[in-house]
């Protein structure tokens, strides 16, 4: 009985249907949805290093260029349906400008890299363009709020710990924290494009290649600061990967804190942020409902962004040490979504913040129902009275008793003080109640406290100074690496164009 080898008998053709249709089609498809203008800059680049090391002969480079240029002209990426006749889009370009130049010539266009290099650095020019973005985005959402804490620095606002009322502070100091963690979330998308700007061509499948390439003019006309250095992993660390979306992660958690405060500070309990008409909609029964609905679609955006952020992450986990599938075209499109969210979430953002008010007349409500100046009442007695801070806390504790009881508020309060003062001491205070009324004022709470990052105007003032400075610098940074990918785009078109026009 013999054996029959099962690859004899084997007559199906590449791909199988289901293949095709489950994998390269939608591979295809993301491909020239958000990668055609990646290949196409980094065909140039490379045959441009091919020809000015000389191992591409001028001639056959500039048969290569304008078989290329003949491509972009006529092959109009939205009008492919993809058919299984060739692997991939790369596998397409090569077969037209092998259609166009014959075999010979148009294979010189591989020498010295791979679909691996190519495939990376693609995906690398992609999350930088990404990035920038969505860092312009982010630098709209800090000018915000910087305008806003600084016309609100002296909006008194009552401000939470655990739900409930603490203590008294401004808008504008409120908006500063928020400002703080925004701009070290985006000096961390700052420091994930740094890793994005290192360029992985020249590593071919792993090890680079015994061909003279030139892989700094490559990373130079691609755009990119430099090559990055070790070739495995050029193709293996997708940390630029992982780095961007752990930083979109963090920006939208940190954000989702935020509008959910907006939330509670609008609700009718609460109250003390005012929504303006032109992101209020109304009930469709209730008219007398006032629905800040657009906050409600920044919470959930944010929450889908920030999932999204996590699935790349995750996709990532356990993978090997190499090149590999995982990383690549369909995670790469998923990756994308976050952020289309996100961006969303970060232009409503900016002009809800931009609009927000702040209803005195609620903040002054809870602020008299919640006692919440009586910090500053205690502080007030140790420097005026000399007493120890526990035995001024514990008189001011009795006096917000007796004032909650009563369901008065902590000005009108004296008597109750008076009392509780000199039963702790045998003693009548020596404040009367002019004092006494000054010290638990809102305003006297916030003029007192103007310790560095404290929220009386000298601290504030300063604050607002640093914010400002540290958004100029972003402004500036992404000025100067745009001019810098401008002048490489416009060195590539030169370059390339010279190739063309030496045929």
């Amino acid at each position: 009985m013999s054996v029959t080898d099962p690859r004899a008998t084997d007559d199906t053709r590449f791909p199988d249907p289901v293949y095709r249709d489950t994998v390269l089609a939608p591979l295809f498809d993301g491909a020239r949805t958000h990668h055609v203008d990646g290949f196409r800059r980094i065909d140039r680049a490379h045959l441009v290093m091919l020809a000015e090391t000389g191992i591409v002969e001028r001639e056959t480079a500039a048969a290569i260029a304008g078989a290329l240029e003949a491509i972009d002209r006529e092959v109009d990426p939205s009008q492919l349906t993809y058919t299984g006749e060739v692997e991939d889009w790369f596998f397409l370009v090569e077969a037209e400008l092998k259609k166009r130049v014959g075999p010979d010539t148009g294979g010189w266009l591989h020498t010295g890299r791979s679909r691996n290099d190519i495939d990376h650095t693609l995906f690398k020019m992609s999350l930088k363009a990404h990035l920038d973005r969505l860092m312009e985005q982010a630098r709209a959402v800090l000018a915000a709020l910087i305008g806003t804490a600084r016309r609100e620095s002296g909006t008194i606002i009552v401000a939470y710990t655990h739900g409930q009322p603490a203590q008294p502070t401004t808008l504008g100091h409120y908006l500063g924290a928020a400002i703080e963690v925004l701009i070290r979330d985006i000096e961390r998308l700052e420091a994930a494009r740094a890793t994005c700007d290192l360029c992985s061509m020249g590593a071919a499948a792993i090890t680079t290649t015994g061909f003279p390439i030139d892989r700094a003019r490559v990373a130079q006309l691609l755009g990119f600061a430099a090559p990055q250095r070790n070739s495995y992993s050029c193709i293996a660390a997708v940390d630029y990967t992982t780095g961007a979306y752990s930083a979109v992660e963090l920006l939208f958690l940190h954000l989702g804190r935020l509008i959910q405060d907006f939330q509670v500070w609008s609700s009718f309990e609460v109250g003390q942020l005012y929504v303006p008409n032109a992101f209020v909609q109304i009930s469709s029964i209730m008219p007398q409902k006032r629905n800040p609905v657009p906050i409600e679609h920044m919470r959930h955006l944010a929450s889908q962004t920030m999932g999204r952020a996590r699935t790349m992450k995750d996709i990532m986990h356990n993978t090997p040490f190499t090149d590999m599938n995982d990383s690549e075209g369909e995670s790469q499109s998923a990756g994308y979504e976050a952020f289309a969210s996100g961006g969303r979430v970060l232009d409503l953002l900016a002009a809800f913040v931009a609009a927000m008010r702040i209803d005195p007349a609620k903040v002054d409500r809870n602020i008299r129902r919640s006692c919440i100046t009586i910090t500053e009442l205690a502080d007030t007695v140790v420097r005026r009275e000399g007493l120890s801070f526990r035995q001024a806390h514990e008189i001011a504790a009795a006096t917000a008793r007796a004032v909650v009881a009563e369901e008065s508020d902590l000005p009108s309060g004296y008597a109750a003080f008076a009392a509780a003062f000199e039963h702790a001491t045998g003693r009548a205070p020596g404040m009367d109640e002019s004092a006494f009324r000054e010290a638990a004022s809102s305003e006297h709470f916030i003029a007192v406290r103007d310790r560095f990052g404290g929220p009386a105007p000298e601290p504030m003032e300063e604050a607002l100074h640093a914010y400002d400075a540290a958004l100029d610098g972003f402004t500036q940074r992404a000025e100067a690496a745009a001019a810098r990918e401008a002048d490489s785009a416009a060195e590539l078109d030169t370059t390339f164009r010279a190739l063309t026009e030496a045929r």
